[in-house]
């Protein structure tokens, strides 16, 4: 039988209001309804705001690809969690800003620079191991903290060229979560729409968080930037050195530091955050299939022989890359892909005004009864190759259109190295007594803490 993992249950009939607006404040992935895994376009409005949701490719290529220039901008909610961290960056802005920053920040992940991240990754995954060896195996870890610490010396390494300390590691970790647990993708302000000012007097609860993370980033963008020439030629480079050697189109000028900082966070968040939360999702699926992570192991000891893994390793890893694939089905790290309509337009023959909301949510559409067989149940096989092909626009993982990740090729670059690389030694395993259920806020996560214990392969 394949193993099913937990998930919120799902309501039956529609939900009050009043109880909508309470689950939706606790964990957006409970107001799901059964019949809501099977329809192809959900319309809907919240507190006066019309939404429409796509949940079929047919909807999703509409408004994220054919109408993706009336949906540019993020919701008002995204933007009024993720500004005080991220600023303008990229992840929240649009127009000539979005247009002019991409054009500069994309290059930092791109695919064709994978090759040259990964040593990156694959010394960052050997000095977790050694770490976890010399751990007393009855004591268990937080997992989900182990591989928050492990993404951000990755993202670190890889945009600045510098080793992030335990302490910074640390701050960096304990700064984000406590933010997610603030913010919370179901923010009533912003589905409300509330002013401006009611904004800015919530943001002032972040102000520690904020304070914390960009404390860390000031410190690595100074070293960077301000770093001599001729350290740089002596093997000091980084992906923030490019960045600053190149121009915004509109002014000709480099970035401004209160912008490279705001592409940091932006960074930080995109490239620490969901692939922690996803390798977390990764152990726990593993540590729960029993025969899956048989599979993985003995695939990355016929590949690897005890070594950790390479770039070049990655192809002869098909089954690590198909588990890592079907937990970012079965956990998508961004549950929801939300825009704001800059005009009036038409889906599946509804109507959404200006200023309505147009949602895919990925935790909808990868559990879809319609494109998925046993939707529910945890299957790698399904993403090896020679499988059935998988629904084009159905598995968003990284979202799609003009804003889809730029730093895909990374993110699942190092969630195979990683596995492969501390599955050769550990076998996970859940802490006795822990139960364990997904929660959405920025990111979908496994609660707040995840409790395993290192079980030696």
């Amino acid at each position: 039988m394949a193993y099913v993992p937990p998930h919120p249950h799902r309501p039956i009939a529609r939900l009050p209001l009043p109880e909508l607006l309470r689950r939706l404040r606790r964990n957006m992935l409970e107001i799901w309804t059964d019949r809501q895994f099977s329809e192809p376009l959900i319309a809907t409005a919240v507190l006066g705001r019309r939404i429409l949701i796509c949940n079929s490719p047919e909807t999703v290529q509409d408004a994220f690809i054919r109408q993706a220039e009336a949906f540019e901008r993020k919701t008002p909610q995204m933007r009024h969690a993720l500004e005080p961290l991220v600023g303008d960056g990229l992840i929240i802005s649009d127009g000539l800003v979005w247009k002019d920053r991409r054009r500069v920040v994309a290059p930092v992940t791109h695919a064709s620079r994978i090759g040259a991240l990964a040593g990156v990754m694959t010394a960052a995954a050997a000095e977790r191991g050694e770490a976890w060896a010399a751990r007393d195996p009855a004591e268990p870890i937080d997992m989900l903290a182990e591989m928050g610490a492990l993404a951000a010396e990755v993202i670190c390494r890889s945009v600045f060229g510098l080793r992030l300390g335990d302490a910074d590691a640390g701050q960096v970790v304990a700064a984000f979560a406590a933010y997610q647990r603030k913010v919370g993708a179901g923010d009533l302000l912003g589905l409300i729409g509330a002013p401006a000012w009611v904004q800015r007097l919530r943001g002032l609860r972040l102000r520690p968080e904020v304070r914390r993370i960009h404390a860390v980033l000031d410190g690595m963008i100074a070293a960077v930037l301000d770093m001599p020439d001729e350290r740089e030629a002596k093997g000091d480079a980084s992906l923030l050195r490019a960045m600053a050697a190149a121009t915004l189109r509109e002014s000709g000028q480099p970035m401004s530091r209160a912008a490279f900082r705001n592409e940091a966070a932006t960074l930080f968040l995109a490239g620490h955050e969901t692939s922690a939360s996803t390798l977390a999702w990764c152990w726990f699926l593993l540590s729960q299939d029993g025969g899956s992570a048989a599979r993985l192991r003995a695939e990355a000891a016929a590949a690897l022989g005890g070594r950790p893994a390479e770039f070049g390793d990655l192809p002869a890893l098909p089954f690590t890359r198909a588990v890592v694939e079907e937990t970012l089905r079965l956990y998508p790290p961004i549950p929801v892909l939300a825009r704001e309509a800059q005009r009036e337009v038409t889906l599946a023959g509804h109507q959404l005004p200006k200023g309505g909301i147009v949602m895919v949510v990925p935790w909808l559409l990868h559990r879809h009864r319609a494109l998925w067989e046993a939707p529910d149940a945890f299957l790698p096989d399904r993403f090896l190759p020679g499988a059935p092909p998988r629904p084009r626009h159905g598995y968003v993982p990284f979202s799609l259109g003009p804003r889809v990740c730029t730093g895909a090729h990374f993110a699942m670059a190092e969630a195979v190295i990683v596995l492969a690389t501390l599955a050769q030694r550990f076998a996970p395993r859940l802490a006795p007594g822990v139960t364990v259920q997904p929660v959405a806020r920025l990111t979908l996560r496994p609660g707040e803490t995840l409790p395993m214990l290192l079980d030696r392969a």
